[in-house]
């Protein structure tokens, strides 16, 4: 008898900036992504823009996560520039062919997301575009007909570029009315197509990236704790909204899952780990799945000299707006330490000193799936939700063969030790519902841009500079994934 449930949920993850493609078609609005050009492991994406007097320039960012323009600029494509999100791997014209791929391998469930631009171009356009409307619904209803629950989130790093510029982002309160709009239009559109809704895809990266770079001015702790506020009162309604909406709609936050440990058994290293969880996990996950901040808060903020403004009302919103389940990623564990030590990892999105008990990948990402074990663990016991584990997988060099076949052994092993990882969990009492692995098909790298930082199970023909021919290939893990899901989770060699 198998250790996961016998309706438990498997399948894969995309987002819709870093797949999709057709940036500018059929009414779709920019989003920041549309101006960030590729990167690599050690070089830094750049966006782009025309300043105040008409000439185009750049500055480093990390993707998604944007950056400051300078005075006077505004953002812009240029003709000079290549932006890998734009066509990506073109999941926009292809989707049938990828979702029927995806039901050959056995999912049950399929991770997207809906492009906020889509819906509306904008933000806070008056009607919502159809179009946009359209495609989601045959996305839908293409996997309905293979069986395939849709798992959608409903923001992942797309806030339409219109609001960046003419309102600051999520540094606006105004943005909560919008994001609630949106969320009435979709939830109305598709509430007998989707049942499970997240928020917001890794909402803690706006104050976990923070500390990652170097110490920061206390004005942009003030800046990210506010937007965190903006977007847990935006998700708490649209959580009460969702459920007056369709009663049976189960709706998850989504946090970036990385396990902590402490570097020694020094004391001020236990405590330091210990505010390390504190800060990046815990702050997200209580107030989306206790309903409140911790008590540790306050300690957070007078750090920085921040004061969050809140309007009348809010606490109880949070409250009221709490989630069903607790949804993350898992890629990585990190060690934290006082100490200074000589080993250290750097790359993409990894810092801290190196673990002496764990490989690397070719990114820097440590691997280890006993830490998932841990975190499902630690997490179930603080909220005692279903857990999904929504995002897990290993970025690595794929080698197409002379016959066209890829042998991604690595990918296997990588996945087969994080499966046992969540089996032991789960006999420890864990109740977890759902594995999606980022991703089911090769897409853009949201950190760098790249298309060879590759984590699928189907491989695209599609280089870092664009050129390829889109083809699919199942890859070697396609097959063995299958006979995973086929088996529930029992047959793994």
């Amino acid at each position: 008898m198998s250790t996961f449930p016998k309706h438990f949920l498997w399948g894969g993850a995309i987002a819709a900036n870093q797949a999709e493609g057709a940036y500018n078609e059929d009414g779709r609005g920019l989003v920041q992504t549309d101006v960030t050009t590729g990167g690599t492991k050690n070089s830094p994406r750049f966006t782009t823009y025309i300043d105040k007097d008409g000439k185009p320039g750049k500055y480093a960012s990390m993707g998604h996560m944007g950056g400051h323009l300078p005075e006077g600029a505004e953002y812009a494509v240029l003709d000079t520039e290549y932006y890998p999100n734009h066509k990506a791997v073109d999941f926009y014209h292809r989707y049938k062919e990828d979702i029927k791929l995806f039901a050959e391998m056995g999912y049950s469930v399929f991770r997207l997301s809906i492009s906020w631009a889509r819906i509306f171009p904008n933000g806070d356009d008056a009607e919502p575009n159809q179009a946009g409307l359209d495609f989601y619904r045959s996305v839908f209803e293409e996997c309905r007909k293979y069986g395939i629950e849709p798992l959608v989130s409903i923001w992942h790093f797309d806030t339409p570029l219109s609001l960046e510029t003419r309102f600051d982002g999520w540094n606006n309160r105004r943005l909560v009315d919008f994001y609630v709009r949106y969320c009435e239009v979709i939830f109305k559109e598709y509430k007998d197509l989707v049942k499970y809704w997240l928020t917001f895809n890794e909402i803690n990266n706006t104050i976990m990236f923070l500390d990652m770079f170097g110490e920061q001015p206390d004005e942009a702790y003030q800046s990210a704790y506010q937007q965190l506020h903006h977007q847990f009162v935006a998700s708490a309604k649209a959580v009460k909204l969702g459920r007056a909406i369709n009663p049976d709609f189960m709706f998850g936050n989504m946090i970036c899952g990385i396990t902590f440990y402490p570097g020694s058994s020094d004391p001020a290293d236990i405590l330091l780990n210990e505010h390390a969880w504190q800060q990046n996990i815990f702050y997200c996950g209580d107030v989306q799945a206790k309903g409140r901040y911790g008590s540790y808060a306050k300690r957070l903020w007078d750090a920085h000299n921040v004061t969050i403004q809140m309007e009348e009302g809010d606490l109880e919103v949070l409250a009221e707006g709490m989630v069903d389940m607790y949804t993350f990623s898992y890629y990585m564990s990190t060690v934290i330490t006082t100490h200074e030590v000589d080993d250290k990892v750097s790359g993409n999105f990894s810092v801290g000193a190196r673990n002496p008990y764990l490989t690397y990948s070719d990114w820097g990402w440590a691997q280890d799936p006993t830490g998932l074990q841990y975190y499902l663990e630690k997490i179930y016991d603080r909220y005692e939700v279903p857990l999904m584990v929504v995002e897990n997988g290993l970025g690595a060099f794929d080698t197409v063969e002379e016959d066209g076949s890829i042998h991604d052994d690595y990918r296997i092993d990588y996945h087969r030790a994080h499966i046992k990882a969540m089996a032991d969990a789960i006999a420890n009492g864990v109740d977890l519902i759902a594995y999606t692995t980022w991703g089911c098909i090769d897409i853009v790298s949201a950190g760098t841009g790249e298309m060879r930082k590759r984590y699928g199970f189907i491989y695209v023909d599609m280089d870092d500079e664009g050129k390829g021919t889109m083809e699919r290939t199942p890859k070697a893990s396609f097959h063995w994934y299958k006979k995973v899901i086929a088996s529930n989770g029992e047959d793994l060699d």
